[in-house]
């Protein structure tokens, strides 16, 4: 590292960084699915991503200060219900119960003993599964999958005894997910919801009680509908049932209270975010009953303590700006978080003395912060009147400046769900690109999570037009006022961001190159050809079919490649369920014809999202060829080549 008066001038893009591809991927090890168990609730479990391991999950448990691993390879700590899974373990005491991905049966470890099936082989999958210790049983979410043809799963709420077989307790609606007993065994709470709504347009919380022979009486409807997300339902130590609701607007924590629903304390905050997967935790209790919680304001986490009785809600500090995956245990709370210079980490904060404790962190070896750019919180004008938010990092290294009066390529990112969020947590991947001269804008589009309904439900018919004004917008910002070089804007992103970069490219002339990951290019074969959980999704952010069939292909780049023409570099996982293969290599097809520069990477072993390590390094050294030979940057040694069809 050089000292600022003798850094090298350089021109954007070319700088050479310390953060190499191979550095991203092997700091590429997500912390996910925090839990606590042991003989008094201390010890503290979760899973690692393995990306030098093929992607797979372990589990692990810290205890006295010592860290075990308690699924060696080729155990794998993962569950496919939903396709996104989650909520894929369970821990009772000095036992845990997990699904392993190979064979979709779930695992007892008992103690030091070695893993063993519990479940009985079939076409069944579980997830989000809590242990019923007094019935000898447990029970979660079974998705059964025929055996053969093309039929939809049936998803139900379902028990599995501890001999392995299996009873169905509540079966008739699309979906199901977060069965939640109480304290006494006597009561179940769980969420079900149908299609069309996907779990952040309209769920319904259910109760029902537990007989002894552990068949359920007649549910009750306690709150949710057609427009009403529930989410989180949680049992209080005092046994009172609370639950996530966004009435209001905005996700806030409720409670039952004999026959009335209380509002905790009324915020404009999101106490949730949407249910891509299960097993998510944003609060937890106190002995007492006062809450610890995270909360989302302006897409930023906090930390607070929340006391029912006196609707108040008091800040914790900590360095996080980022909160996830939050339990409480005796004395302390254990959760994820991360900052713009803190990569997604396991932390325990000890209540008593305040003092932060970090069990574990996602990136081993963190470049030096000099390296590092701090992102830029931003809000700007879009269409319509509207206001956009997105994370701005600027091109930095500490050995290398820009000529004067450059500006640099900037990347606009659009991300997935596309109901999800942009965070300004540290992540390598962003830094890739910042450290070598790009600059990255990371944009949360109309109709992201974190601020709100009326932000979330920006996107209700509208997906590749209130997504796609957004990131126009951002990055005219930015060259207005001298940050990004207009000739050199990228876009990219991955499934429904893919699609945002592809309408982006398609349909405007703004952006001189893109990058799509598994990405969206038509719209009817989505909504006939992917899994069940998403089956209906363009229903909401489209259309209902059939009648709007020429809308759907109005916006699909496919039947508009003839407008299409910045040069694209594309990547698909060959096992990709969700958005299949056929939606990236029709439109490579047909960019190659046309005579636009065109990449393609297909990758063997690979779903909707790339978890090993080699195709981590592979990709990114890909997509950084790939721009600089798009802008004539490229220089001998760079980056690794990859074949581009219709450029010289």
């Amino acid at each position: 590292m050089t000292s600022a008066s003798s850094r090298t001038t350089a021109p954007y893009g070319v700088w050479p960084s310390p953060i190499s591809a191979a550095v991203v991927a092997a700091g590429s090890s997500p912390l996910t699915q925090v839990a606590l168990g042991g003989p008094d609730g201390s010890d503290i479990f979760w899973l690692a991503g393995r990306a030098s391991e093929g992607g797979r999950h372990t589990l692990l448990r810290r205890r006295d200060a010592q860290v075990a691993e308690l699924t060696p390879a080729p155990l794998n700590v993962r569950t496919r219900v939903h396709e996104y899974g989650g909520g894929a373990y369970v821990v009772d005491g000095d036992t845990v119960y997990f699904s392993h991905f190979a064979d979709n049966l779930i695992y007892v470890k008992a103690g030091d003993a070695e893993a063993r099936p519990l479940s009985r082989p079939g076409t069944q999958r579980h997830a989000d599964f809590i242990v019923d210790q007094q019935r000898q049983r447990l029970i979660g979410v079974r998705e059964l999958h025929p055996a053969e043809g093309h039929a939809l799963p049936d998803n139900s709420l379902c028990a599995v005894n501890f001999d392995g077989s299996e009873t169905v307790l509540a079966q008739g609606h699309d979906f199901y997910a977060a069965p939640r007993l109480s304290p006494d065994g006597r009561s179940l709470a769980w969420l079900s919801w149908d299609h069309p709504r996907m779990p952040w347009q309209g769920t319904e919380l259910w109760l029902a009680e537990v007989h002894d022979d552990g068949t359920l009486s007649t549910p009750r409807l306690i709150a949710g509908g057609l427009r009403e997300s529930i989410c989180q339902p949680e049992w209080s130590p005092q046994g009172l049932l609370h639950f996530v609701s966004d009435s209001s607007g905005w996700w806030n924590l409720y409670r039952l209270h004999g026959a009335t629903i209380e509002a905790l304390c009324p915020v404009a905050a999101e106490f949730a975010t949407p249910h891509w997967t299960f097993g998510g935790s944003m609060y937890g209790f106190l002995p007492e009953g006062d809450i610890i919680c995270t909360y989302l304001q302006n897409g930023v986490s906090h930390l607070g303590r929340l006391s029912p009785g006196a609707a108040r809600l008091e800040s914790i500090a900590n360095p996080y700006q980022e909160i996830r995956e939050l339990r409480v245990g005796p004395g302390f709370v254990a959760l994820l978080g991360g900052s713009p210079t803190i990569a997604p980490e396991l932390a325990r904060i000890d209540f008593a003395n305040g003092e932060l404790e970090v069990l574990s962190q996602s990136i081993s070896q963190l470049p030096e912060v000099a390296y590092l750019s701090v992102p830029e919180s931003i809000s700007y004008p879009s269409s319509n009147g509207r206001t956009s938010h997105a994370f701005f990092y600027a091109p930095h290294n500490a050995d290398h400046h820009a000529p004067a009066g450059d500006q640099p390529p900037v990347i606009v990112i659009g991300h997935g769900g596309p109901t999800n969020m942009a965070s300004n947590t540290l992540k390598l991947a962003i830094q890739f690109w910042t450290s070598r001269g790009f600059g990255v804008l990371d944009v949360n589009y109309g109709g992201s999570s974190g601020f709100g309904r009326a932000y979330r439900d920006a996107l209700q018919g509208q997906w590749g037009i209130v997504d796609v004004e957004d990131c126009i917008a951002g990055a005219a910002y930015l060259a207005e006022r001298g940050l990004a070089d207009k000739e050199r804007l990228i876009i990219r992103g991955g499934s429904a961001g893919g699609m945002t970069t592809l309408c982006a490219l398609t349909f405007h002339d703004v952006f001189k190159a893109g990058a799509s990951y598994y990405g969206v290019s038509d719209l009817k074969a989505l909504d006939q050809d992917t899994h069940k959980f998403e089956s209906q999704y363009t229903a909401y952010l489209i259309a209902p079919q059939p009648q709007a069939e020429a809308l759907y292909q109005a916006r699909s780049p496919i039947h508009h490649t003839g407008r299409l023409k910045r040069p694209m570099i594309f990547f698909q996982g060959l096992d990709d369920k969700v958005v299949l293969p056929q939606q990236s290599e029709t439109m490579v097809d047909a960019l190659k014809a046309r005579g636009v520069p065109v990449a393609y990477i297909a990758l063997e072993g690979e779903g909707h999202g790339f978890r090993k390590g080699e195709n981590i390094v592979r990709t990114l050294e890909a997509e950084l060829y790939f721009y600089l030979r798009v802008f004539g940057l490229h220089r001998a040694g760079q980056a690794a080549p990859v074949h581009i069809d219709n450029l010289a």
